[in-house]
């Protein structure tokens, strides 16, 4: 097909054509948009804030062991769990991450007890490394491996000697008493008039 016939086609659309795809495409894109909003989209994008975090629930109790922890005082979420190379690392990394969390929460199949993937585990270790050089090869000299050298079994990777840091592990909630009652979590966002119109 050439252009001309191209050009052709788009200005022979009718009125009635050129409304319907107005609609359906403002109506794809308000529902893109309603749910970018719903998932709270622009606070995982926008800044380092921990409390994004606990958008949803089930990382309450990683939220309340963390912000309990050391790493607490001195740490955010994504110092840890997004690659710090460049900004386009990070940010693509964090997209991907974001949407496999979202893909699932939607179709209900995160696991009650979250374990880092292999691809995570790979950027938490280099964050560890990062931020403790001086410790690993000043002090203890155990020098720098990456978390997939560890998995063959040249080295150990950080959380197989500092397994409580900084969630505490599977006591983390024990250890820190009235923990989840201090977690921030985040307003509904659904207007209340139409939690009325719902009657919730």
């Amino acid at each position: 097909m050439n252009l001309r016939k191209l050009l052709h086609w788009k200005i022979t659309l009718t009125y009635r054509q050129k409304v319907t795809g107005v609609v359906v495409g403002g109506t794809i894109m308000g529902l893109g948009l309603l749910f970018a909003y719903m998932l709270r989209l622009h606070t995982y994008v926008a800044g380092d804030d921990p409390g994004a975090c606990v958008n949803c629930h089930i990382m309450s109790p990683y939220y309340a062991t963390w912000a309990h922890s050391s790493h607490g005082r001195d740490a955010t979420c994504n110092d840890c769990h997004v690659p710090h190379q460049n900004i386009f690392k990070k940010y693509f990394f964090k997209g991907m991450d974001g949407m496999k969390h979202v893909a699932y929460f939607v179709t209900n199949s995160e696991s009650q007890a979250i374990m880092a993937e292999s691809g995570s585990a790979n950027v938490i270790m280099d964050n560890c490394i990062r931020c403790h050089a001086q410790l690993n090869q000043e002090f203890v000299k155990t020098g720098r491996i990456t978390y997939m050298q560890a998995k063959r079994g040249e080295g150990l990777a950080c959380w197989d000697c500092h397994r409580n840091v900084p969630h505490g592990g599977m006591n983390g909630l024990a250890k820190t008493p009235n923990a989840e009652s201090q977690v921030p979590l985040p307003p509904n966002p659904v207007p209340e008039w139409l939690q009325k119109a719902l009657g919730h």
